[in-house]
């Protein structure tokens, strides 16, 4: 299998007011964006090109919206402390600018 070429873990994913997972997982792998749970459970996954994503200018900078076969989730990364001696979570930039490059389209 090969590496992905985004891996983000402990991602708050939610739905509307509604969290589906706090320690989720996003991937870009293959050219395909999922939203995992933190078992690996697919919550939902798309070709990159079918994705649109954003970082809204009132959001905070570790968050982010991603719409997904029609559906719009919140995603929040870096919401928790890096352990001591690890590198922290991945930012939101990071996360769109891998989109990006991995062929996704940006939110207006």
């Amino acid at each position: 299998m090969a590496e992905p070429e985004f891996a983000a873990t402990g991602v708050r994913i939610g739905k509307r007011l509604r969290s589906l997972t706090r320690a989720g997982q996003v991937r870009i792998n293959d050219g395909r964006l999922e939203l995992l749970t933190s078992y690996g459970t697919e919550i939902d996954s798309a070709p990159v090109q079918a994705v649109r994503v954003g970082k809204p200018w009132f959001a905070p900078h570790d968050r982010a919206l991603a719409e997904v076969n029609g559906t719009r989730y919140r995603l929040t990364l870096g919401d928790h402390d890096p352990v001591p001696g690890e590198p922290g979570p991945p930012s939101v930039r990071a996360f769109l600018e891998a989109l990006r490059s991995a062929g996704g389209r940006r939110a207006a």
